[in-house]
């Protein structure tokens, strides 16, 4: 019995109309579900991205615990190596400051830089955890 991979994670922004335009239109993922001032889902290849309103998901309700954090979070996002100087240009061209840039040494590189909400976002080659 073991864990083969992340099926979902998430990251919080009280501002979701914000974050959903930024997932949307600079990083291209697809939004598939949306409560109004809760939550915004969107699809990330084989797993699932999810945006709470920690305000809301502190909460709780229904059948699911009460959650959320506060402060900026972190989420990686796998991308190939190939592609990361045409994500540069992608960031750039939406007026997204690349915080740095790092060659890893495994040979991985990953650019790192920020959404609405202040949270921390990498797009990283897989090559970054060999």
């Amino acid at each position: 019995m073991e864990i083969s991979r992340v099926l979902e994670t998430c990251l919080y922004a009280k501002d979701l109309d914000a974050a959903e335009r930024f997932y949307t239109r600079v990083l291209g993922l697809q939004a598939f579900a949306r409560v109004e001032g809760r939550h915004v889902f969107f699809r990330c290849g084989s797993a699932v991205f999810l945006m709470f309103n920690p305000d809301e998901t502190a909460r709780g309700g229904g059948d699911v615990p009460a959650h959320g954090a506060h402060g900026s979070g972190h989420v990686a996002f796998a991308v190939e190596r190939a592609d990361l100087p045409e994500w540069r240009g992608r960031l750039e061209a939406a007026g997204v400051e690349i915080e740095a840039e790092i060659t890893w040494p495994s040979g991985g590189r990953s650019l790192y830089f920020r959404d609405p909400a202040g949270n921390s976002l990498e797009l990283a080659s897989p090559e970054i955890w060999r």
